[in-house]
């Protein structure tokens, strides 16, 4: 028999990881007037790649966007590396967060539709209507 994770991909897996990370990035634009906050983010591909055991490894993401090194930094939450740090020392900028925070939206977004689509069509399947 099918496992019912099996039916929806790897997208029961990224609709958790997305909301994760709105929670994060909601995190850092709460904290942007903070002295000496660390803005940080989800490292989505070692998450998801941790979260899908068997899978392919996933390609880094791009030198320079996350800090793996941070002290402290979780297996999949990490450090963002500041384009231009505030004098005192807060690393949010607000575009860049306010930037994200859309992407995620929209990615979310995207998984939840493949997941409502999935459903609807195993109820057509089920009752032939």
């Amino acid at each position: 028999m099918t496992e019912p994770t099996d039916l929806f991909g790897i997208h029961t897996q990224a609709l958790a990881l997305w909301q994760r990370r709105a929670e994060v990035l909601s995190t850092n634009l709460a904290n942007a007037d903070t002295p000496n906050y660390q803005a940080r983010d989800i490292d989505f591909r070692a998450a998801l790649g941790a979260a899908t055991p068997g899978s392919l490894p996933l390609a880094a993401p791009s030198q320079g966007q996350i800090d793996t090194s941070a002290p402290g930094a979780t297996e999949s939450l990490k450090y963002r590396v500041p384009m231009q740090p505030s004098l005192d020392g807060n690393t949010v900028d607000a575009e860049t967060e306010q930037s994200a925070f859309a992407e995620n939206s929209v990615r979310y977004q995207a998984s939840l539709t493949f997941i409502n689509a999935q459903i609807r069509m195993l109820r057509t399947a089920i009752t032939g209507s």
